[in-house]
C-alpha cells in the first residue's frame, strides 16, 4: 500500500530542519513542553525500560552558563528552552514499577509481568555498563527524534547538539554516576530560515536481498 507523500506526517518530516537562529523573545510555556515530552515518551525502548531522563533548562542565567559548556553555540542562549536528553544506565531498577503499571493499564497479565521482570533482572544487571549505556543512548535517539517531530507539528523549531562538554555538564548539574548526558535539543521559534541539506542516494545506503 502506498502512503501519500502529502500526508501530515510526511509534511512535518520534510518541514523539520535544524534551526540555529532563534527569536530570543519567544517563550514556550512549561505546560506545552511537558505535553511534548509526555507524547515523545511513547517512543519504543529496549524491554520498555525507558532509560531516558530530561532536564529542561529555561532560566536565562543557567542557559548562559550552559552556552560556555556547549562551546559557545548561540542557540543555547536564544532558544526558548534547552532540553538535555540523558541516559540511565541503571534503567533495569525501574522494572517492577514499569510492568506493574502495564498490568494496571491492562496491557498484560500478572503471569507475563513476572516473566518480563525475571528476564530483565537476569539480563540487564549482568550486562557490562558500556552495553547498558549504548542501549540507553540508542533509545534516547528514538525519543529525541519523536520530540523534534512533535515540536514541529506544534509550529516550533529544534536542533540537536552533541557538541558539548559532557563531563562539565554532568558536574554542573550534579548528575549521579548512572545518569549521563547524551544530547541537547534547542527548542523555540526560528528567527531565520534553516539551511536545507542533501541526502545520499538511496542506492548508496540501502541494499535489498
Amino acid at each position: 500500500m502506498n502512503t501519500p507523500s502529502n500526508s501530515n506526517l510526511y509534511t512535518i518530516m520534510n518541514a523539520r530542519k535544524s534551526v540555529r537562529a532563534y527569536d530570543p523573545n519567544f517563550q514556550i510555556t512549561k505546560s506545552e513542553i511537558e505535553d511534548m515530552l509526555k507524547q515523545a515518551t511513547t517512543a519504543p525502548s529496549s524491554s520498555n525500560l525507558q532509560p531516558w531522563q530530561f532536564l529542561v533548562i529555561q532560566d536565562q542565567d543557567i542557559k548562559k552558563e550552559l552556552r560556555a559548556i556547549a562551546f559557545n553555540q548561540e542557540q543555547v542562549e536564544t532558544s526558548s528552552a534547552i532540553i538535555a536528553v540523558m541516559g540511565n544506565s541503571e534503567m533495569y531498577k525501574k522494572v517492577d514499577q514499569i510492568y506493574t503499571q502495564s498490568v494496571a493499564e491492562g496491557h498484560m497479565d500478572d503471569s507475563i509481568k513476572e516473566i518480563m521482570i525475571a528476564n530483565t533482572n537476569a539480563t540487564y544487571p549482568n550486562a557490562p555498563e558500556e552495553v547498558r549505556m549504548n542501549i540507553a543512548a540508542f533509545d534516547a535517539g528514538l525519543v529525541s527524534m519523536q520530540l523534534m517531530l512533535i515540536a514541529k507539528e506544534k509550529g516550533y523549531d529544534t536542533v540537536t547538539m552533541g557538541g558539548f562538554d559532557k563531563k562539565k555538564f554532568a558536574e554542573r548539574f550534579e548528575l549521579p554516576a548512572h545518569i549521563f548526558p547524551i544530547v541537547l535539543i534547542a527548542l523555540g521559534k526560528a528567527a531565520a530560515p534553516a539551511h536545507g541539506s542533501s541526502r545520499l542516494p538511496l542506492e548508496e545506503v540501502a541494499s535489498f536481498i
